[in-house]
């Protein structure tokens, strides 16, 4: 449910933020929008496990929210395009920092999992819930 007023404390602009952007798609449609123009079809393709339904209402809040824009043109069939506005645009760089901290925390998961358990120093091993052999007290 959306707030009507974000006057509430420091934390309501990023409230706000998070209330425009959040869910699992906008992020993704922003970041394949951020490029140029697609087509609606285009962004199903990028993106196969969104299904029509969530994609054609997620674009509408974004239209909504003044981010992106709808153009439709006079042609049979109907050819429909998706840009970011202006103020969609002010959100590349954010795109990015987002893209960059995912791409360092998928690293980190990844070497985390590659890497051995480290053990705790009192002999348990937080990753396997055991001890250590001969740190058993």
């Amino acid at each position: 449910m959306r707030h009507e007023r974000y006057d509430c404390d420091p934390g309501c602009p990023l409230e706000a933020a998070l209330e425009a952007l959040g869910g699992k798609w906008k992020g993704l449609i922003l970041f394949h929008l951020k490029d140029g123009t697609r087509r609606f079809n285009e962004l199903r393709r990028l993106m196969p496990a969104i299904t029509q339904r969530t994609l054609a209402r997620q674009l509408r809040e974004l239209e909504a929210d003044r981010i992106v824009s709808r153009t439709v043109h006079a042609e049979v069939p109907p050819r429909v395009e998706y840009r970011l506005t202006d103020f969609g645009r002010t959100l590349v760089p954010i795109l990015d920092a987002l893209r960059e901290w995912g791409q360092k925390y998928l690293d980190d998961r990844l070497a985390e999992h590659r890497s051995p358990p480290t053990g705790r120093p009192d002999g348990a091993d937080e990753a396997r819930g055991t001890e250590r052999p001969g740190t058993h007290g």
